[in-house]
């Protein structure tokens, strides 16, 4: 089992730890709701030094990239940060990642997820054989630490030297945290505002204790992954196992936008097979319902007593919810035919139907200033 640097902060702070991915990560340090309202309402402080970071860089670095992925990494400007897939010959997902160019416009930097670290890795190593590149893994010399929630970018600025208000969504910048250089980007997983810091192996204390005194006082707390689990869900956000998986394509997950088809990357043919034959026949969709019962994954969906499909995550939503009024929310697959906005299904639990509403996604989505 691995740890993270901040494996004795998470203790001492009262997390309780469980295995995640090979990892060993607080998957709460409160009750999992209060944690996920938090960050909506103030920041929260997550430890993600279990996703895999890696430098990819070389003459033929932006071509071995565009083999490797989805999205057109050509077009990445530098600073710049784009949503990606990594598919098998079949057009099936094996991992979803981000796609990052340096700011200096010398290489790119690629997050991929713990559980597919060792697949994704293989998969670059193996590709990279045709090209003049060097991938390097560097999750061990890099810490990952993010904050989210509407204050994030008021604490952040307290110790970081970079102006963060000149940064975009989906960049990111050289700067320094704490007096210490580092990277750092502005994307998250919870539909709010934030950032990630990518520090320096040996430093992952101080940084997490920087964020800490500068964030307590404007109510951030650290957040475990159940929490992080909740707050993506409620965004719309998938989670490799779950809404994407070995099973699935990027087109009936609705991932389209992240596919650019002007280059040939691994997957490509088999994608333009399945736009020919007009789809799968089945839809990722979102669901909503005040049942006292909460759709879980592997539940059963259906229509008129057929079923149609079935749960890949479901949840309460502290968000959404009412005093006394739970809110449930879930997403699924189901058949084309009946994932229009509106349709009202069923989801079953124990051979007992409770209904629910197909809804658009995100269920959740902050205001922007």
């Amino acid at each position: 089992m691995l740890s993270t640097a901040l494996e004795s902060a998470h203790t001492a702070l009262g997390a309780r730890m469980v295995p995640f991915a090979g990892w060993s990560m607080p998957v709460q340090y409160r009750g999992i709701l209060d944690e996920a309202k938090t960050v909506r309402e103030h920041a929260g402080l997550f430890d993600l030094g279990h996703m895999g970071r890696v430098k990819v860089y070389g003459p033929q670095a932006e071509a071995f990239l565009n083999r490797l992925q989805t999205n057109d990494a050509a077009a990445i400007k530098p600073g710049r940060i784009r949503y990606a897939l990594l598919l098998d010959d079949d057009g099936l997902t094996q991992d979803d990642i981000l796609l990052y160019r340096n700011p200096d416009n010398d290489g790119f930097f690629v997050v991929i997820n713990a559980g597919n670290a060792t697949r994704d890795l293989e998969r670059m190593n193996m590709i990279a054989k045709d090209f003049d590149v060097t991938v390097e893994d560097c999750t061990q010399s890099l810490g990952m630490i993010a904050i989210q929630g509407p204050k994030s970018q008021e604490i952040t600025q307290q110790i970081c030297s970079g102006d963060l208000a000149s940064l975009g969504y989906y960049a990111w910048m050289n700067t320094g945290i704490d007096g210490i250089p580092m990277t750092l980007s502005r994307t998250g997983y919870t539909g709010e505002d934030g950032f990630e810091a990518y520090v320096p192996s040996g430093k992952e204390q101080q940084v997490w204790d920087a964020f800490m005194k500068a964030g307590e006082p404007l109510g951030m707390t650290p957040i475990g992954l159940g929490a992080r689990d909740t707050l993506r869900h409620e965004a719309g956000m998938p989670l490799y196992g779950h809404e994407i998986n070995e099973t699935t394509n990027p087109l009936e997950a609705n991932l389209g936008w992240a596919v650019k088809m002007n280059h040939d990357f691994v997957g490509k043919e088999a994608l333009e097979r399945v736009t020919e034959k007009g789809g799968t026949g089945r839809t990722l969709v979102g669901l909503i319902t005040h049942s006292k019962r909460c759709p879980r994954e592997g539940y059963p969906i259906a229509i008129d007593g057929k079923t149609i499909g079935a749960v890949c995550s479901g949840s309460i939503s502290p968000t959404l919810s009412k005093s006394g009024t739970p809110t449930n929310i879930a997403t699924a697959y189901v058949e084309s035919q009946h994932s229009e906005v509106g349709t009202e299904l069923q989801f079953v639990v124990r051979d007992k139907a409770e209904p629910c509403v197909v809804t658009a996604l995100p269920f959740y989505k902050r205001e922007r200033k």
